[in-house]
């Protein structure tokens, strides 16, 4: 069975590569090991940020609009507060735009996207199906799946994910660096109306977000230590509401747990490359990041965005695995994935730092960013693409 493109991964990123792919003219392939979540009860506690300009992205793939947008929550504000009375606001209106990002649950977008996949021409679905290898040839890669099956392809995407199989095949690696927290992830109905407003505190201890959803509730985000965290799972339910109450100093009054927490160790992974010959790695398989931004989903999609874009311009280019082509996606995505890294890590470890100095000074930092109209702006627009 060949292919001009394989896609191993049809998590977010994966399927969106895919569906924006539709009008190429190319021969897609998309594997994915876990069978298609078809539950429609409860709400799921992964839960994703999404910037304007993604949320414009999956216009494009045919995918938001068909979105149950009542379970989508626009975000018109955010306030930002530091360990010793620091804080820091942003609002859409200040900027002039709609909203600064869109609060909604993975399982919703996922189930969105694979509905739009399975109406589309030039793909193929192999759901579920696990590789069992990977070779790499000068003029096509060579996948065998666990069922006898052999595929071949111009170019293989490795969408699968933060310990990605097919980055391991293709030999590109790198130590990652261990945070030595958990985030801490849970949905809590609250007592006073949230008006669209995400938090964040920074602690001595961790970072606390709580994202606003539909229906008076929340989502929370508690990058700890995994000492903490630990402690904080096997917290009855009403303690756990009552320590994140605390916590978040009340501002949303009473918390009630709508979806049982969850953990997973946070890490920073930057690779020396994200091409190989006939490879181009998206996503969580291309890099890692701190959550504390919410940015990881919207990296990964802009890959997407960038890698699409590469191959619908390819020219006369038959080949999309071309080496020259391969290079343009991963010099086009240099600067972004540097640029988030860096951030989140310089602010991770500043405020996880328990020196009077650094705490002053990062305090201090938030106040007079505050107080400067412009780079507030430029901040906010900058989370908009």
């Amino acid at each position: 069975m060949d292919f001009d493109v394989i896609i191993i991964g049809g998590g977010l990123v994966g399927a969106s590569l895919a569906a924006t792919l539709k009008s190429s003219g190319l021969v897609i392939g998309l594997l994915e090991s876990q069978p298609a979540d078809t539950r429609t009860e409860g709400w799921d506690s992964r839960i994703y940020a999404i910037s304007p300009g993604n949320a414009s992205f999956l216009t494009d793939c045919g995918v938001w609009q068909h979105l149950d947008m009542s379970r989508v929550q626009p975000v018109a504000a955010m306030h930002i507060f530091g360990d010793e009375g620091a804080e820091l606001d942003f609002s859409a209106y200040q900027i002039g735009a709609p909203e600064l990002n869109f609060i909604l649950e993975n399982r919703l977008l996922q189930q969105a996207l694979w509905q739009a996949l399975q109406q589309q021409d030039n793909l193929t679905l192999f759901n579920p199906a696990r590789c069992t290898s990977l070779a790499w040839r000068d003029e096509y890669a060579e996948l065998t799946l666990q069922d006898g099956r052999a595929l071949r392809a111009k170019l293989i995407v490795g969408a699968d994910g933060r310990d990605s199989w097919v980055r391991q095949q293709a030999g590109i690696s790198a130590a990652p660096t261990l945070y030595q927290q958990h985030g801490v992830v849970a949905n809590f109905s609250v007592e006073q109306p949230h008006r669209g407003t995400a938090f964040q505190w920074f602690q001595p201890d961790g970072i606390l977000a709580l994202l606003p959803l539909p229906q008076q509730m929340v989502s929370m985000v508690w990058s700890v230590s995994p000492e903490k965290s630990a402690a904080l799972l096997a917290l009855p339910q009403e303690e756990l509401c009552a320590q994140v109450a605390a916590a978040s100093h009340h501002t949303l009054g009473g918390l009630k747990l709508v979806t049982p927490p969850a953990a997973f160790p946070l890490r920073l992974l930057n690779l020396p490359h994200i091409i190989a010959p006939r490879l181009a790695l998206v996503g969580d398989a291309a890099h890692n990041v701190h959550p504390l931004a919410g940015q990881g989903v919207n990296l990964g999609f802009r890959d997407a965005r960038e890698l699409a874009g590469v191959l619908l311009d390819r020219g006369a280019q038959s080949d999309c695995g071309d080496a020259h082509l391969l290079r343009r996606y991963e010099r086009a995505r240099r600067e972004d994935i540097v640029s988030m890294q860096l951030t989140t890590d310089a602010l991770k470890h500043l405020f996880n730092n328990t020196n009077p100095l650094l705490r002053s000074l990062r305090n201090l930092g938030l106040s007079l960013t505050n107080q400067l109209a412009p780079l507030k702006k430029m901040l906010a627009r900058h989370a908009l693409n």
